[in-house]
């Protein structure tokens, strides 16, 4: 592949995933005092997302095998964005559960950037490629609980009312998602044939 901007799109696409999970493990002290939320709300609330993730990841790649890889992570990146600006400006615990589940909907996104990172890439190198989802992961995983707390006290220092406060770090992922949309909508090419999208369709059609 002569462009490496695909492939930086997928680790930042998996990145953010993985941010989008781990931002808010240092915030449960504040959102339990802020909205008046028990431990067991907290505890759903962080696991709602994983959850959404993991019932629509193998949705995502079947849609990816239909209608493109590129449609696909792009709908999931402008999500993101739209899910963690609503989690931002959310005043209400119910706001936030709405907000995490539409955030863990559209983050898994996994199945079809591994097939995107599969598309492009021979044997040979398929293996390296596909290292780089598995470093997106650990390096989201651990600099989201970081990332979460430095822009949350961030912007507690500006103000107390959203998207300030707690939210902030939620605007910060939100910006991270966006400016990768608008990054992939230039530089992230259709990897997937249009006769195999074709096929896939004729597989789903003979399903109904």
């Amino acid at each position: 592949m002569k462009s490496k901007s695909p492939l930086l799109i997928i680790f930042v696409t998996v990145f953010v995933d993985l941010v989008g999970f781990g931002i808010i493990i240092p915030l449960s002290p504040y959102l339990a005092k802020h909205f008046g939320a028990s431990g067991l709300q907290i505890g759903l609330l962080m696991s709602v997302y994983s959850l959404a993730q993991f019932i629509f990841s193998p949705l995502w790649g079947r849609l990816s095998d239909v209608y493109g890889r590129r449609p696909i992570l792009l709908m999931s990146l402008l999500g993101s964005t739209l899910a963690h600006l609503g989690f931002a400006f959310a005043s209400d615990l119910w706001m936030l559960f709405v907000a995490r589940t539409i955030a863990g909907l559209f983050g898994a996104n996994i199945s079809a950037a591994s097939a995107y990172i599969a598309d492009v890439t021979d044997s040979k190198s398929r293996s390296k490629s596909m290292g780089i989802i598995g470093a997106a992961f650990g390096i989201g995983f651990i600099l989201g609980p970081a990332i979460g707390g430095f822009l949350s006290e961030w912007g507690l220092q500006l103000g107390t009312q959203p998207p300030f406060g707690i939210g902030f770090s939620a605007l910060g992922a939100s910006l991270i998602c966006f400016l990768n949309f608008l990054f992939a909508c230039f530089r992230l090419p259709e990897s997937l044939p249009k006769e195999r999208r074709n096929l896939a369709k004729k597989k789903v059609g003979r399903l109904h």
